[in-house]
């Protein structure tokens, strides 16, 4: 079975998830009847995105798609304890917003951490079952001396305890060859019993054999993209797999002739994105020798050469890795990938390892992210947090509940429990946004277009005018030593 990723993690790879929701609504009939065993469509990016870029209200889009494809199930990525953002919330918080996702519409929540810590997973899994939600609990895969297919196999084990209904391999950058698919497909499915979901990127190439690899190994659904929205930093092609497979065992059943179409006319809408397009080559092997996810690949390219450092480029990649090691080999996938790219594009731009070192870098060194998969390296964790005692418990239970401050603060601005869920999750943002929409400017359907536009318009002059130095890096890369750049910058 496929679950067809054009709505979300497609134009988040290849478009900075740019794509709006009147480009979206022509393609749902024909996506609602073609028979995808899912539909991905909402959370990553794409919440705050569209609120920040697009002039665009995300419960809104929810509910527009949901009206519009009926008959198949809509798919979110859920980060956690960290929902749609970057930072850990509350557990109230946590709660209600899976609460009002389903609400509005999310069938399955693959539920992911960064750190593969499942303190910071559980609580989101045990909501979402209760509210009658297809849990996917998910394996955050990546290569390191301690990520191997019998620690992955246990996690899908300890998973399957919290309550799972089926195990996701989230492979963000492309780094599952075809081979260890099969065995790591194989082995979930042997031991762990559990409907198994493969999940990956073009990155490296090894796309479409590692997904016929999985599939004769016993997978259950693959993750593919229409062909027009498919390969570099996105999924590998919805037809080819089609095709691949047509009269084999593992037929897809679906209509090569109709994905064709949309693909067709996808290629239309997509042309209207080209100021946005990632620019990552159809394969790139950094991500072999990195382990770089493409959108971080892209994202450094842009910061390097905002500041005129296009000539750190490999030295940045070569020291990402580094830090990654320093930090207990963390999975590079949201937030962690910003924390450990910050960092080692610092270490490099600055010319001195660890001289400036970030808030939320010095949160992770203290244990606010989660428990790595390795021990932190002592000596760089005394640098960044001195004699301070990192903490051991999960993240969550230091925070207070947050929902009825929220709501107390937004005041009649928010007209709906979504509003003060998008205020308490990004205030910052949410709060100009509702604004606007109570004065008429922007924030309803009607004037979207026009504030997209000046968002748009904003966007594009920001980047082409950095911004004063404020420090030996420049403005913009300085920004990304604060909160504001880590949860923006890459």
């Amino acid at each position: 079975m496929i679950c067809e990723t054009l709505l979300r993690d497609a134009h988040q790879s290849l478009l900075a998830t740019r794509m709006r929701t009147e480009d979206m609504l022509p393609f749902c009939h024909d996506l609602d009847d073609m028979g995808f065993w899912s539909l991905e469509v909402w959370g990553g990016a794409t919440f705050d995105t569209a609120i920040r870029f697009l002039g665009e209200n995300p419960w809104e889009r929810l509910r527009a798609l949901r009206k519009a494809m009926p008959k198949t199930r809509l798919q979110m990525l859920l980060r956690g304890q960290n929902v749609v953002g970057y930072k850990h919330y509350p557990d109230d918080i946590v709660e209600k917003f899976i609460v009002l996702a389903r609400r509005n519409g999310i069938d399955v929540f693959r539920i992911f951490d960064a750190l593969n810590d499942l303190r910071n997973m559980e609580f989101a899994m045990k909501i979402a079952k209760r509210e009658g939600g297809h849990v996917q609990g998910t394996i955050s895969y990546t290569i390191s001396p301690v990520h191997t297919d019998k620690a992955f196999v246990q996690m899908g084990r300890d998973l399957k305890a919290l309550g799972a209904d089926s195990i996701a391999i989230k492979d963000m950058a492309g780094l599952i060859t075809p081979y260890i698919a099969y065995d790591l497909v194989k082995a979930l499915k042997e031991e762990v019993g559990l409907p198994v979901q493969l999940h990956t990127h073009y990155t490296s190439g090894f796309g479409t054999s590692a997904l016929i690899k999985a599939a004769e190994a016993g997978v259950d659904v693959v993750d593919t993209a229409i062909s027009a929205m498919s390969m570099s930093t996105s999924q590998p092609p919805t037809e080819t797999l089609v095709a691949a497979l047509r009269g084999q065992e593992r037929d897809t059943g679906l209509d090569l002739a109709r994905l064709a179409d949309i693909a067709r006319r996808m290629e239309k809408v997509r042309k209207k994105y080209a100021s946005f397009e990632a620019g990552v080559a159809a394969v790139d092997v950094n991500v072999l020798q990195f382990q770089v996810p493409g959108g971080m690949l892209s994202n450094l390219v842009s910061q390097l050469r905002q500041q005129g450092a296009m000539d750190k480029y490999y030295d940045v990649l070569d020291e990402i890795p580094r830090v990654r090691k320093d930090m207990g080999y963390p999975p590079l996938v949201t937030p962690s990938s910003q924390i450990v790219g910050t960092q080692a594009t610092l270490n490099v731009v600055l010319g001195e390892r660890y001289k400036v070192i970030p808030e939320e870098v010095k949160q992770y060194f203290r244990g606010f992210y989660g428990k790595p998969p390795a021990p932190m390296d002592p000596a760089i964790q005394k640098l960044a947090i001195g004699t301070e005692k990192p903490i051991t418990c999960r993240p969550g239970d230091l925070l207070e509940p947050g929902w009825e401050a929220a709501r107390k603060e937004i005041g009649d601005l928010a007209q709906s429990e979504e509003d003060v869920m998008s205020y308490a999750l990004f205030p910052q943002i949410a709060k100009p946004f509702l604004a606007r929409r109570k004065q008429g400017l922007g924030g309803k359907e009607e004037t979207a277009a026009a504030i997209a536009a000046a968002l748009f318009a904003q966007s594009d002059a920001k980047a082409a005018k950095p911004e004063p130095s404020a420090g030996p890096c420049g403005g913009s890369m300085w920004k990304m030593a604060g909160r504001a750049g880590i949860q923006r910058g890459w």
